[in-house]
């Protein structure tokens, strides 16, 4: 099945490439200067002397007509050439100034912007995504120059069910909303934390061809504690306090309600909202509408299919996992899902959840571990607390202690605290009971990371297999040997679930259609591959791998009953299908791929005005 989804969408994206076929026209209620200001109609100077005759862009351009491809062109020349003058200067200026040359693209000319961002994927991902992301949310109010998204603030309490009808759109797939409290290792940035939804949703267009004009950023601006921006004259959002408790919970009550009543068929995925309310929104919407959250579950998916990996490059099979001791480090909304996930899998192989939580899995925090005698523990990271004593350690032992006791086969960081695993740690991953042990530093931006991959491959021994957050190049171990980094970043994971979940029609996102997306990654790789401490593809695949975790999400979907079709395929079409035609199926309907001869995107068609009803030609 895998094989043939890797074919097919290649395939595909040959298909896709300048395709000269002749598209649909479409009907476009502007005219002149309004078309051009619009970055979902301008064609720059592409518009055709028919169109501009047509449209009145007759004198508003330059007339010489520049094609696509040469449009295309013309931007990759002037971003390489950015990278040329920039050589030298500090890296955050460097990603700053990419990230603008790219946005101002995209307010310009969505269709090229998405192109290129489709065909540049591992160069640009981490310019619109991680790392990049997290530096453009810390200067959005400086950065600001045209709103994208919708804001919903505290002061529009009540009139949320109005105010989402000025979306222009008719439909919309996926929406990504946070509330700026948890900025990746950020802390709370406030309404500057949009950065999130956008740069996660141009991955959805990038990953999973959900249509960009059925996509909805959205902030849930509640306030701010970061006194920091409320001291900053140019910050845009709410001056006050964040809200709590039940008017907090109020707001984002009315913002689901309001959405859903609207698209009742969109789904909605929380990103960055701070650990309590990460947990309490999540079992308070997850069986009411169709959501999920990325932080508790897209990560925990992702690491799952790394910990899988790291027991496979052992040389074990996988039914070992149960017996892999794993140190977590960061007890937040990502760690803890993580421990969730992983927990659920043991109980699956061993039938017993609660001895294998107490068994293998250790929790530490910045207290230190975490056991039975912690005071005012948190209901979420209870299940996870060691009993005094076991392997000498008490509450509050240290990390180096942790790890020079249990002696463990995975180290997991996602404390958000970088270089948490030095040298003195590093060095006692030496003595693990593990032949290849595998450190995980998961935390982003960059500089959160727990440690970086050459510090690993240098304390920890050459034997090691790696995974960061954030990208890093693979380490020269010297002798032609390589120290491979994997990034376990939730883009492997989310754009799939995402895209599963609209085409099964499934009413809301179950545990099953998660695991079933990690499984599914897990076993992407080859058994030479993880031999070479390689689990996790290459982002170039990413297409490929999004059609299969979505192929095996919408699988998943049917075997739990929920699913219930998307479009002309209903729910006894979806049961009948093989594993091979669910593939395809999720291929055909990823924009941008197999079907970008017939997008309804508009600067890829004949354009045709309409005014007071009629069509002019």
């Amino acid at each position: 099945m895998w094989n043939l989804a890797r074919s097919a969408a290649s395939n595909a994206r040959r298909l896709r490439r300048f395709s000269s076929a002749i598209p649909r026209p479409s009907i476009v209620h502007k005219r002149g200067a309004d078309i051009l200001h619009d970055p979902w109609f301008n064609k720059d100077t592409g518009f055709p002397l028919t169109e501009r005759d047509r449209l009145g862009l007759r004198g508003l351009l330059p007339p010489r007509i520049i094609s696509f491809e040469q449009q295309h062109d013309r931007f990759m020349e002037s971003y390489r050439s950015l990278e040329k003058n920039t050589l030298g200067q500090p890296h955050t200026v460097v990603s700053l100034a990419k990230w603008r040359i790219l946005n101002r693209l995209h307010d310009r000319n969505e269709t090229l912007y998405y192109r290129v961002l489709i065909d540049n994927i591992k160069d640009f991902a981490p310019i619109v995504y991680t790392p990049t992301v997290g530096l453009v949310c810390q200067n959005y109010s400086g950065l600001f120059r045209r709103p994208r998204g919708m804001y919903f603030s505290a002061k529009d309490k009540g009139e949320m069910m109005s105010m989402i009808y000025n979306w222009p759109a008719h439909q919309v797939d996926m929406i990504v909303l946070t509330d700026g409290s948890r900025i990746l290792g950020l802390g709370d940035l406030g309404v500057q934390g949009i950065g999130i939804p956008i740069g996660k949703l141009d991955m959805y267009v990038a990953a999973a061809g959900i249509n960009p004009q059925r996509i909805l950023p959205v902030m849930l601006d509640v306030g701010t504690n970061n006194q920091n921006l409320l001291d900053n004259p140019l910050y845009l959002g709410l001056r006050q306090p964040r809200l709590e408790g039940e008017e907090y919970l109020s707001i984002v009550d009315e913002f689901m309600e309001s959405v859903f009543t609207r698209w009742p068929k969109a789904i909605v995925q929380f990103e960055d909202f701070q650990m309590k309310w990460a947990f309490q929104t999540l079992q308070r919407y997850r069986k009411k509408y169709r959501m999920f959250n990325d932080d508790i579950q897209g990560t925990a998916g992702v690491a799952l299919a790394g910990l899988f990996g790291s027991v496979r490059a052992q040389g074990r099979p996988l039914t070992d996992f149960v017996k892999q001791k794993i140190v977590v480090v960061g007890a937040g909304s990502a760690g803890l899902g993580v421990l969730k996930m992983a927990k659920e899998a043991v109980a699956r192989m061993e039938g017993n959840a609660e001895q294998a939580a107490s068994h293998q899995f250790f929790l530490l925090d910045k207290n230190g571990l975490v056991t039975k005698d912690r005071k005012e523990i948190d209901p979420a990271a209870a299940p996870f607390a060691k009993n005094p004593g076991e392997y000498g350690l008490t509450e509050g032992s240290s990390l180096l202690e942790v790890v020079k006791k249990v002696k463990p086969h995975v180290l997991l960081g996602l404390s958000g605290v970088g270089g948490v695993f030095d040298e003195e740690v590093l060095k006692a991953m030496r003595e693990s009971d593990s032949p290849r042990p595998a450190i995980f530093a998961m935390s982003n931006p960059t500089m959160n990371a727990e440690c970086t991959a050459a510090d690993a491959f240098k304390h920890a021994g050459e034997n090691i297999v790696f995974a960061s957050g954030s990208p890093f190049e693979n380490v020269d171990l010297g002798n032609g040997k390589v120290g491979h980094v994997n990034q376990a970043n939730n883009m492997y994971l989310f754009p799939g679930i995402g895209l599963g979940t609209l085409l099964s029609g499934a009413h809301f996102i179950s545990e099953g259609m998660l695991q079933a997306a990690a499984e599914c990654l897990a076993s992407y790789m080859t058994d030479e591959e993880i031999e070479k401490g390689i689990f996790y593809p290459s982002i170039d695949h990413i297409r490929d791998i999004t059609a299969e975790v979505g192929a095996a999400v919408v699988q998943a979907a049917v075997a739990d009953e929920l699913a219930e079709g998307h479009d002309d395929i209903g729910p006894k079409e979806l049961r009948l299908m093989s594993k091979e035609e669910v593939v395809e199926y999720v291929t055909r309907n990823m924009w941008g791929i197999s079907n970008w001869k017939q997008s309804v995107h508009p600067p890829f068609q004949h354009l045709l005005a309409t005014f007071q009803g009629s069509a002019s030609t």
